[in-house]
C-alpha cells in the first residue's frame, strides 16, 4: 500500500498533544503520520476516508487511527462555499506507541494497551457507553496540564483498551512509510471525485488530472485505495445514499438520482451488494433504532 504525507509530529519535549480544532472546514488533505490519533468531530458533516473505508461522518464519532493509516475527513461541499457560515470543531489527540518508554511498554501490565495499538492499525470506531465517557474525558483533557493531563490520558487509553464496543474500519493494515509525493496527487483526486461523483465520471478525466495514462492511473488508484475506480465511485455513491436515507424523507427514487445512479434498478442492485440489505429496509432499520 502507498502511504500519505507525514504530518503533526509530537515535539521531543512532549509525550502527547491534544488540540481543540475550530475552523471553516476540516483539513481536506489526505495524509498519514507515525503518531496514533484519537479524534472526535464535535461539529460538522462530510465524508471520511480511512484506509480503504468510505463513510459519511457527523458529530460525536470517536475514531482511533493507527500509525501510518491514511485518513481524510472531508467536509461537505457546502463548507467550502465562499459565503458559507458553516463551522467545524473537534478534539484530536496525537500520541506515540512508546509513550511510556520502550522498556515499560514491554511489561505485562501494558498487554491490553499494546493490543489496542495493534488493533488500531485498521482504524477503530467506538460506540456505546465507552464512547460517551471518552468524549467527555477528552473535553476535560483540554483543561489539564502536566502530570494531571498525562494521567488523564492513561485513563482514556485504559477505557479504550478494555472495551469491546468498537468496530474495525479499514479491511487492511497500512504499514508502509509515508511518501510525501502522494499527498498532492490523492488530495486532488479526492477533491475532484467528491465534487463530481453524483454525475458520470470517466477515469481518463482523473488520469489527465495527474498527467497519467488511463491504464497507469487505474493501477495507481487500485494500489492506493485497495479497490478499483468503479468500485470506489459506487461505494461513495452508496454511502451518500445511506446518509440521505437516514437524514431525509426523500423517496428512494429521488435518493438514487441525487446519489448519481441513472436507474432505480441499478441503485437497488448496487445498494444490496454493498450494504447487504435493500434501501427501504436500511431506512426502516434506522427508524426502528
Amino acid at each position: 500500500m502507498k502511504a500519505a504525507v507525514h504530518k503533526s509530529p509530537i515535539p521531543d519535549s512532549q509525550v502527547f498533544i491534544v488540540k481543540y480544532l475550530e475552523d471553516q472546514y476540516f483539513d481536506p488533505v489526505w495524509h498519514s503520520h507515525s503518531e496514533y490519533q484519537l479524534f472526535v468531530p464535535l461539529e460538522g458533516n462530510g465524508t471520511r476516508f480511512i484506509g480503504d473505508s468510505i463513510k459519511s461522518f457527523g458529530p460525536n464519532e470517536l475514531i482511533l487511527t493507527g500509525s501510518n493509516l491514511p485518513h481524510l475527513w472531508r467536509s461537505d461541499e457546502a463548507y467550502f462555499e465562499r459565503n458559507s457560515s458553516l463551522k467545524i470543531s473537534g478534539i484530536v489527540i496525537y500520541l506515540q506507541e512508546g509513550l511510556l518508554g520502550e522498556h515499560l511498554m514491554k511489561k505485562e501490565e501494558m498487554l491490553q494497551l499494546n493490543k489496542l495499538f495493534k488493533r488500531s492499525s485498521r482504524g477503530l470506531e467506538f460506540y456505546g457507553d465507552v464512547k460517551q465517557k471518552v468524549i467527555v474525558m477528552m473535553k476535560e483533557l483540554l483543561q489539564l496540564k502536566g502530570l494531571d493531563a498525562f494521567i488523564h490520558l492513561l485513563k482514556i487509553l485504559n477505557l479504550l483498551s478494555s472495551t469491546k464496543e468498537y468496530h474495525y474500519i479499514s479491511h487492511n493494515e497500512y504499514v508502509d512509510p509515508f511518501k510525501e509525493n502522494e499527498t498532492d496527487r490523492m488530495s486532488r483526486v479526492y477533491e475532484y471525485i467528491l465534487k463530481n461523483y453524483r454525475k458520470k465520471i470517466h477515469q481518463n478525466e482523473l488520469a489527465d488530472l495527474l498527467c497519467m495514462t488511463s491504464t497507469s492511473f487505474s493501477r495507481y488508484f487500485t494500489t492506493v485505495n485497495n479497490k478499483n475506480f468503479a468500485r470506489f465511485i459506487s461505494e461513495l455513491r452508496i454511502k451518500h445514499a445511506c446518509k440521505l436515507l437516514t437524514e431525509t424523507d426523500l423517496s428512494i427514487a429521488t435518493i438514487a438520482e441525487k446519489s448519481g445512479f441513472k436507474t432505480l434498478s441499478n441503485f437497488n442492485k448496487q445498494f444490496k451488494e454493498e450494504m447487504n440489505t435493500k434501501p427501504s429496509d436500511y431506512r426502516q432499520e434506522f427508524l426502528n433504532i
